[in-house]
């Protein structure tokens, strides 16, 4: 083919060339569109989202600063150690089954030598643990203390005086803690007239004490006053109060109960309609949430 024949095919009328122009045009034109202008969505301002996110920065930061301190180390009485705390410390069932049994005869342990004779604990779990050990005032201070004779009904009441000590001889008749009226409790030194109704505000919310442990969670007692009040009360009998029927309670009966949380009340209905029912507080104490350390004293307001 000669440069003449291929020349004819570039040969354009007028028309043609204006339409090639204006074509060239349009397409330097959207291509400029196309580099400079921005075909993002604008981006929406929502102050509320902008408020919450400042303030979980402000719950971060303090998670992270608490996760950064030094954990604090808490001190308790070994004489109120329950299974769940026993369990924590490292203790064996069978340690802590002797701690509780001496408990039962009404007895305390006054030092670290004796908790472990009490418990046949190692020498090492002891070298762990005892400095966690906090034993009350009337124990640390000679001048006042509380000695109980085998039968635990005698004992020496001493009071701390200026120059000396002094002690008074007196017998006494363990009475049931769910007979006991606000007179009886206001005796007991330490104990006045609000703590007594809280006591008598919680057997009444409860249905009644079933163990003497309970009283450690009315607001208020310390363990010297608890101590106290377990030398001059016990339980005779479980009270006859009416039981739930955990399989066939319903969700506002569950929360209801003073050991159960909404939440866990939840989680047990959940539970229970999709495994059946339950066989016994082994079997509930695996839910998640469930104060395994009082299950014992739970077990007892529940029917199964």
């Amino acid at each position: 083919m000669s440069f003449r024949k291929a020349a004819m095919y570039f040969k354009f009328t007028k028309q043609q060339r204006t339409g090639i122009f204006l074509l060239f045009i349009i397409i330097i034109v959207l291509q400029a569109v196309y580099f400079f202008a921005d075909f993002n969505p604008p981006v929406k301002s929502f102050p509320e989202k902008e408020q919450w996110m400042a303030l979980q920065s402000e719950i971060d930061a303090a998670k992270s600063e608490k996760n950064n301190e030094k954990h604090k180390v808490y001190t308790f009485n070994p004489n109120f150690i329950s299974d769940y705390k026993g369990y924590k410390l490292g203790m064996s069932v069978q340690e802590i089954d002797r701690l509780l049994a001496f408990r039962k005869e009404n007895k305390y342990v006054s030092s670290a030598e004796e908790f472990q004779q009490v418990t046949k604990i190692s020498d090492s779990l002891l070298k762990e643990i005892s400095p966690l050990f906090k034993f009350p005032d009337w124990i640390n201070n000679k001048k006042e203390f509380v000695n109980y004779k085998k039968d635990y009904k005698d004992y020496k009441d001493y009071k701390n005086a200026s120059s000396q000590t002094f002690a008074k001889k007196e017998k006494t008749a363990l009475l049931d803690i769910n007979q006991a009226t606000q007179e009886d409790l206001v005796k007991i030194y330490g104990i006045g007239e609000a703590l007594s109704s809280r006591i008598l505000k919680q057997k009444e919310i409860l249905g009644g004490f079933v163990s003497m442990e309970q009283l450690a969670e009315v607001w208020g007692l310390s363990p010297e006053v608890i101590y106290k009040l377990s030398s001059h009360f016990k339980i005779y009998e479980v009270p006859g109060f009416k039981k739930i029927l955990i399989n066939d309670a319903s969700l506002k009966e569950l929360s209801q109960f003073p050991y159960f949380k909404y939440a866990l009340a939840k989680q047990i209905i959940t539970y229970r309609s999709m495994n059946g029912e339950f066989k016994n507080i082994e079997e509930l104490s695996k839910i998640k949430g469930f104060p395994v350390e009082k299950a014992k004293i739970i077990s007892l307001y529940l029917e199964f």
